[in-house]
């Protein structure tokens, strides 16, 4: 374990082995040797990086159902789907990992329609798109129900 007066510069310089060191520290009880400056924003940062990756993966999500839904290229669909399918794997795993976050869907799910709503539109601008996500937009249906399946035909333009 390091002392405490180098913890900023082994911080700085080398942050695998600064949570090494932390951790070793905190196992050990040692909390009067703890670089608790780096670690409460090293936790904090754990919380941030956590929230943006539920409104990052609902933003790819979202563009594809989009692209899936309204975009008349019947060649691409293979792959939005496959994007679909492993954007909602990722969501489950992260939502089994971090429960918590399920308290925040809708709130982010607010956030990612409109970023991806705004990047689908200017990626097909002939084509037209919903000001409002038009299916339930709960975390079961979200994960689970291929809405294409069921989605009228809709008379889209082509790409």
């Amino acid at each position: 374990m390091f002392p405490t007066q180098n913890l900023n510069l082994l911080y700085d310089q080398d942050i695998l082995l600064w949570a090494e060191d932390t951790v070793a520290k905190l196992r050990a009880r040692d909390f009067d040797h703890l670089d608790l400056e780096h670690l409460i924003e090293e936790v904090e940062a754990l919380g941030i990086s956590q929230k943006k990756e539920l409104i990052s993966r609902l933003i790819v999500l979202l563009e594809h159902l989009l692209k899936r839904l309204y975009v008349n290229l019947p060649h691409d669909y293979n792959g939005w789907e496959r994007t679909i399918r492993t954007q909602r794997g990722e969501l489950e795993v992260l939502l089994d990992a971090v429960p918590s976050l399920s308290g925040r869907w809708e709130l982010s799910f607010d956030k990612a329609w409109q970023i991806a709503l705004k990047n689908t539109r200017k990626e097909y601008p002939k084509t037209s798109f919903p000001a409002e996500w038009p299916y339930d937009r709960s975390i079961e249906p979200m994960l689970n129900h291929d809405m294409w399946l069921e989605a009228p035909e809709e008379s889209v333009e082509s790409e």
